[in-house]
């Protein structure tokens, strides 16, 4: 628990390469993640920040048949859109490196060899659905079907996203192959299987048991529950033509399953980084640490352990900090239904401002349960916390500097006991924030990182240095001095969670030395004399403008699923044709339009039908004003039955079209026919 380590190997889960990263994987993993090994590069330890690209499995080959491209092509693509989208949000991997590399292959091969050499699996004859069209077996997100628990009728093989049951394929109703469009039959197959069951008591001791006070309750309840439950064997190999090759005899078109292949990233890019691997994977010295979502919780904390185990030279991990779910706008984040907050589009759309993001992320991070984002708060966030807190601190301190001293920290006089005691929070602030970090509390140890903001605001509120100037201009040597050493420890402090920020301070205090986390809580981290840069505000405020378009471009967006996922009216009943020929349906034009009081979806209209001008009442308030239907031309059914509607007498009705999400629009000739035109 209290262990000291000689060196760090810090994972992040490997995203999938079949599209772009979202706000839901960074602050699940990404940016928890690079906070957590920022700090421990300024602590000097010797740490290796591990990731890359998840380049198996049937999203990627479900993504190239989509694309219409190799599933190689899909994964350069969006392996190399998010190898920069990562970088320039400063998320700062030592690699980013992918499963596809030879290097991986040969390291998940010889894995499974070494297992396979010591009889660790079971190898088993199963039935699986198989597509005589497309002549192979069906992995479970090549098959569609209804989902027996729910009844909808897009469930995958695995999963069904709408009520989120687990499912096998061969549970749906009425299967469909994504392949040929036909109905699959079901066939023998045979697979090697890691019988998970053998190491239950092995996990129980180890996390249940062992881990229940120091990791996260998530984690290890989860894991309870699997054990519960009870363990399985798992397939490791799969019927497919892309990915690790199973490099047995009589394993022609099969590959590695990509949950027993994706970990092994972890150790193939560590390998890829450095010949000196082996102590960051095998020496008791080293501390493992895996960041990852709530859904990897079972490959972490369950079967890769087991993996590594039953191998037998690796370390386990030490913790595996899961974080919950990230919702967007009160809704759930969906790559299929385009529903996110892209990082390569925020960054074009909010230049030069990544610190924004890590921060408001940070601070709705779902460490304990699933949390919101939402643009509103996005920009409370900016313009109440960064830019009215922070950086109106460190803009008075280096401002008030320029105008009193020409931007050159003076030597301070004596401290009074109030400038003590604010010299001596600096250190128990760093504290707080290193104990948060220590114990994954990521969220936590920002909040306690910006209170050094905060104390600096309180500290020029107490002190008035614009008062004081105009008596004692020697007591504002000292003031403005202690400010500005606040400001260089921000610098230190912050660099974790605001690192482009950080960066900035440096610049404006002309910090060209290496600052360590040590130094943090040290008054003269800036030296007296030293002459300040000019530079611009750390933080801008961000418009209503700003927020608007994006909120209308997710307002599109869920027009768009809506229209999607919503369904048709069903026909009515057969009308004969004698019943058609009754129906007097002519063009008329509006001319004039009123609201009907003391309603919200009604007008009453003013038409010329070519053969008299007559009042129709029109349940068309909510899509039109008044002014944009009057003048136009309309189709109306002229010989309905008149009926009094809130005591108007109504003649007729107007002819419009509604689509599956309720939207109406009035149905009007493409060419200006008279009034009077007939209908048929």
């Amino acid at each position: 628990m209290n262990k000291e380590f000689k060196r760090y190997t810090v994972t992040a889960a490997l995203p999938y390469s079949n599209g772009p990263v979202h706000i839901g994987h960074l602050a699940g993993v990404y940016v928890p993640a690079d906070i957590y090994v920022r700090y421990l590069r300024l602590k000097k330890r010797d740490v290796l920040y591990i990731c890359g690209s998840d380049e198996h499995g049937v999203p990627i080959t479900l993504r190239a048949k989509k694309e219409g491209k190799t599933p190689q092509q899909v994964v350069d693509f969006y392996h190399e859109m998010n190898k920069k989208a990562f970088a320039d949000f400063g998320i700062s991997f030592d690699i980013y490196s992918r499963t596809s590399n030879k290097i991986h292959h040969e390291t998940a091969s010889d894995f499974f060899k070494k297992l396979y050499d010591k009889n660790d699996f079971l190898e088993l004859e199963t039935e699986q659905l198989y597509d005589e069209e497309a002549n192979q077996f069906l992995a479970d997100r090549y098959v569609t079907g209804t989902c027996p628990h729910c009844g909808y009728e897009r469930a995958y093989g695995d999963q069904c996203e709408k009520c989120g049951t687990s499912l096998s394929a061969t549970e749906l109703i009425n299967p469909v192959s994504s392949f040929s469009g036909s109905v699959p039959v079901v066939k023998a197959t045979k697979h090697w299987y890691l019988p998970l069951d053998k190491y239950s008591d092995f996990i129980e001791d180890w996390i249940v048991k062992g881990h229940q006070d120091d990791w996260r309750q998530n984690v290890v309840q989860q894991v309870h529950s699997w054990i519960k439950m009870g363990l399985r064997p798992r397939a490791v190999t799969r019927d497919l033509d892309w990915g690790v090759p199973v490099p047995v005899e009589n394993a022609e078109g099969k590959v590695l399953y990509v949950w027993f292949d994706a970990p092994i990233g972890y150790i193939s890019a560590t390998k890829e980084l450095t010949d000196d691997w082996e102590k960051y994977w095998k020496d008791d010295e080293t501390k493992l640490v895996h960041f990852i979502g709530k859904d990897n919780i079972v490959f972490h904390a369950i079967i890769f352990p087991i993996m590594l185990k039953a191998e037998g030279s690796y370390i386990l991990p030490d913790n595996v900090p899961a974080n919950s779910f990230l919702n967007l706008e009160d809704d759930k984040i969906s790559t299929s239904r385009n529903w996110a907050v892209w990082l390569h589009e925020y960054l074009e759309d909010f230049e030069g401002k990544q610190d924004v993001l890590r921060y408001v992320l940070t601070v709705n991070a779902p460490e304990s349960k699933d949390n919101n984002f939402t643009w509103k708060d996005f920009q409370t966030r900016n313009n109440k916390e960064l830019v009215a807190d922070f950086g109106n601190f460190v803009n008075r301190a280096l401002v008030l500097t320029n105008k009193y001293f020409e931007g050159v920290v003076q030597v301070p006089g004596n401290y009074t006991d109030y400038d003590k005691e604010v010299l001596a929070e600096i250190t128990k602030i760093r504290d707080k924030v290193a104990d948060s970090l220590e114990q994954y509390r990521i969220r936590e140890a920002q909040y306690f990182a910006m209170d050094l903001a905060r104390l600096g605001n309180k500290y020029f509120a107490e002190t008035e240095p614009w008062t004081i100037a105009k008596t004692d201009l020697e007591r504002v040597k000292t003031i403005l001095y202690i400010a500005c050493q606040i400001v260089a420890n921000l610098a230190v402090l912050m660099e974790p969670f605001l690192p482009f920020s950080a960066k900035k301070l440096r610049n404006s205090l002309s910090i060209t030395e290496e600052l360590t986390w040590d130094m943090i809580g040290r008054s003269d981290i800036l030296k007296s004399g030293t002459k300040l840069q000019k530079t611009d505000l750390l933080f801008e405020q961000i418009t209503d403008e700003m927020i608007e378009k994006q909120i209308e471009r997710l307002e599109k967006i869920k027009k768009e699923n809506e229209l999607a996922e919503a369904k048709l009216t069903p026909l009515k009943t057969v009308a004969t044709f004698d019943d058609f020929t009754k129906l007097d349906i002519r063009i008329g034009t509006v001319l004039k339009a009123e609201k009907v009081a003391k309603t919200k979806k009604l007008l009453k209209l003013t038409v010329d039908t070519g053969i008299d001008k007559r009042t129709i009442v029109a349940g068309i308030a909510e899509h039109y004003t008044p002014e944009q239907i009057t003048g136009k031309k309309v189709t109306l059914l002229a010989n309905l039955e008149p009926r009094k509607i809130k005591g108007i007498l109504s003649e007729g009705m107007l002819l419009m079209a509604e689509n599956s999400v309720g939207e109406l629009s009035i149905l009007t000739p493409n060419k200006d026919f008279e009034n009077g035109s007939t209908v048929g």
